[in-house]
């Protein structure tokens, strides 16, 4: 004769499993100690920290191209180079106004007058900023009457371009000033506006927006990074 043995079941409902599992978590969570799991749990070694991240907005290539664009975009506006000069604000902008010229004459077989401005001595912050290192202002031409373009690595707060306006202002009366700059990060504090753009690139108050730049001031890539 065979006898058959009842196992008796449990109703759970549903709400009741949902606060036992909670309650589980709760006590041993999936980072607790070792008395919980046996062995505490860690992230992957490829598990990227997040708030370290550095993220590559332009490449060389990349910066190749907009200042191509930027350099057709100068010709265009200003019906040529007749009266059109650069001049670069130190340490970077000096650099990519170098590269303009470049683009522009191969494009008008001709190369624009050049110059660097150090705006050190026109900052807003000075007084409360010690031991500012000062640069040296190379503008081997007359301003007056010339349509000068100014060009910056990265345009943020507008008050690195106020303090250059006023600079250009003391060396000269030109016909006009317009802004190029690589990158526009936003946040601005003062009403300038670039003429133009390499990029626009919205950002957090704690990112930094970095050129780099090699040993042959060439640029190599423009990085988005946590500040």
């Amino acid at each position: 004769m065979t006898h058959t043995m009842k196992i008796p079941t449990l109703s759970v409902c549903p709400g009741t499993l949902a606060y036992l599992c909670a309650k589980v978590l709760f006590l041993c969570p999936p980072f607790a100690a070792d008395s919980c799991w046996g062995e505490r749990r860690r992230p992957s070694p490829g598990v990227i920290d997040m708030a370290k991240e550095t993220t590559v907005i332009l490449d060389k290539a990349g910066v190749g191209r907009a200042l191509t664009r930027i350099a057709h975009e100068i010709l265009e506006r200003n019906k040529g180079i007749a009266d059109v000069v650069l001049v670069g604000i130190l340490k970077g902008g000096d650099h990519l106004a170098s590269l303009l010229r470049d683009r522009i004459a191969e494009i008008e077989g001709e190369k624009l007058p050049i110059g660097a401005l150090d705006v050190t001595m026109y900052r807003d912050d000075i007084s409360s900023r010690g031991g500012m290192a000062i640069g040296k202002t190379e503008i081997p031409f007359p301003l007056d009457g010339k349509k000068v373009v100014l060009v910056d690595d990265v345009l943020y707060t507008g008050r690195t371009i106020r303090a250059a306006l006023d600079s250009l202002m003391d060396l000269g009366r030109p016909q006009s000033i317009q802004l190029a700059v690589l990158i526009d990060r936003g946040h601005r504090e003062l009403p300038i506006r670039p003429d133009y753009i390499g990029r626009n690139v919205p950002t957090a108050r704690d990112e930094d927006i970095q050129v780099d730049f090699d040993e042959q001031n060439q640029p190599v890539e423009v990085r988005l990074a946590k500040k």
